[in-house]
């Protein structure tokens, strides 16, 4: 497991962790990530298209393992 990586506004691994496996945190804490971040498209995919189903998914594993939210889109 990953020990560094803090990607929702910057709260250690665990935190992150924590708030991607609820379900409607990580969908909404997703959005606002990729909003930051400056990534509107990405952040309008999480939000309508496929932020709360497969990327819910993908978003516990990547942050388990690499300490980061999945980012497929980089728009």
């Amino acid at each position: 497991m990953a020990k560094k990586g803090k990607d929702y506004f910057g709260q250690p691994w665990i935190i992150s962790l924590i708030l991607a496996i609820i379900p409607v945190t990580s969908w909404l804490l997703g959005a606002v990530t990729r909003f930051k971040e400056g990534k509107t498209i990405a952040g309008i995919i999480r939000l309508v298209l496929l932020g709360w189903n497969v990327l819910w998914i993908l978003d516990i594993l990547c942050i388990l393992f690499t300490g980061k939210i999945l980012r497929l889109l980089n728009v």
